[in-house]
């Protein structure tokens, strides 16, 4: 019954659209009608800016963190990373935006945050360093999956493991139009790095 009680609280923490909120209250922008269109930090710091990204981009981690920590505010014992896939799945496919979300990249961050600081130290670098090279959030975001997930392997717990690999699969599939893109140079690169 816990699980699926955590569950149904973290996909709803998940389903908060930080990028709507934050475009509505302080733009007064329907980020959905913009950019890409997509309720994630990418399309925030396209359309309205470095600032409401930022904002967004933590909100969206730490929508992951809080969902992951759960069970340790209420002392009960149910496995953190499962509580915070549904977060993602709020993220992504959230409830209070017709469930058109964005592409999971911070939120899962905010998972690996909860559980392993030190994994999340080597996602944040790994990702900046990508995205200075090659200029483009979308493959900075497969990349940092794929090395985190090697990463994972090192700390020798097999449920880390597992959810990486199976959140840096679900990044990949979320990033499948921007990988045809990248294939065919239409990509957009971004301006502000």
């Amino acid at each position: 019954m816990e699980y699926v009680l955590f569950a149904i609280v973290a996909y709803l923490l998940g389903s908060i659209p930080s990028a709507l909120i934050v475009g509505k209250v302080g733009y007064n922008i329907d980020i959905r009608k913009h950019g890409s269109g997509n309720l994630g930090g990418t399309n925030t710091f396209r359309v309205l800016g470095v600032k409401a990204g930022i904002i967004v981009t933590l909100a969206d981690i730490l929508k992951g963190t809080l969902a992951t920590l759960m069970p340790i505010f209420f002392d009960i014992e149910v496995y953190q990373l499962a509580i915070g896939i549904f977060a993602v799945l709020g993220h992504t496919y959230p409830l209070f935006a017709r469930f058109k979300g964005g592409k999971a990249v911070a939120t899962s961050g905010g998972i690996i945050l909860a559980v392993n600081p030190i994994l999340f130290a080597v996602m944040i670098v790994t990702f900046l360093l990508t995205l200075k090279i090659s200029k483009y959030v979308s493959l900075s975001s497969m990349i940092t999956g794929v090395v985190s997930f090697v990463v994972s392997i090192f700390f020798g717990d097999i449920g880390l493991m597992i959810v990486v690999g199976v959140l840096t699969l679900f990044v990949v599939y979320r990033h499948i139009a921007n990988i045809k893109r990248i294939i065919n140079k239409t990509e957009p690169k971004i301006t502000w790095m």
